[in-house]
């Protein structure tokens, strides 16, 4: 079985409104307001990126994994959270 080969991701711009992230010749919008643990990152955390397989991305001074699908299409990976908001008030 072939293994896989890609070129290193590279960012290539950055903006107020996220990033752009070249995967060998294609090049994705990472939106903050889709991806907003990324929005007050700095530019080394950003730039970090490695592409372990074909479908993930992993930015290891951050801890995401993201899926290169969702980058593609946010829209069919919502933003789920279970952290809670905290003890009831008055309790």
């Amino acid at each position: 079985m072939p293994g896989f080969a890609s070129s290193a991701p590279e960012v290539t711009n950055i903006s107020r409104h996220g990033f752009w992230l070249l995967l060998g010749d294609e090049e994705l919008l990472v939106r903050f307001e889709d991806f907003p643990w990324f929005r007050h990152a700095t530019i080394d955390a950003l730039t970090r990126v490695e592409w372990p397989s074909p479908d993930h991305l992993y930015w290891p001074l951050l801890d995401v994994d993201l899926s290169v699908r969702s980058v593609r299409r946010p829209a069919d990976f919502p933003l789920v959270s279970r952290a809670t908001a905290g003890p009831a008030a008055g309790t």
